[in-house]
């Protein structure tokens, strides 16, 4: 069984920012579960683009409100506490918080704790994010 606390995650490595967000990394490949866990806080004002090509994300809005286009269909849909959406097909999307939006989020593969959005809005391939961590 794993327990985790978000009070002590939040003061770890495993509490990532990065422009326009901030992410608790409760669950992660390391423990071995097939997915990862994340609590993150998109910040009210900013346009994150983003595009996961190598992951699947299932987001639920906890608290806050806002908008996230869909740019493969020029459809925007309202952001707002109790709506999920899947990136089912490596949606490339823009979240626009209109408050602080607080999410929970789920990756497959999962995420090894460190990553960050690179210039295409995506996480790195799980093996090239291995071989950079390991010194390869």
């Amino acid at each position: 069984m794993i327990i985790r606390k978000l009070k002590e995650i939040r003061k770890s490595d495993h509490n990532v920012s990065s422009e326009g967000w901030e992410s608790a990394r409760l669950l992660l490949e390391d423990d071995g579960m097939g997915f990862s866990f994340h609590l993150t806080t998109l910040l009210a004002g900013s346009e994150l683009r983003m595009h996961y090509k190598n992951h699947l994300e299932a987001v639920m809005v906890l608290k806050g409100t806002g908008t996230i286009e869909d740019l493969g269909t020029g459809e925007t849909h309202e952001l707002k506490p109790g709506i999920l959406y899947a990136l089912n097909e490596n949606d490339e999307h823009i979240v626009r918080p209109e408050t602080d939006i607080l999410t929970a989020c789920v990756f497959n593969p999962p995420v090894t704790g460190r990553e960050v959005h690179d210039e295409t809005g995506a996480y790195p391939a799980p093996d090239a994010m291995r071989e950079s961590t390991s010194g390869s």
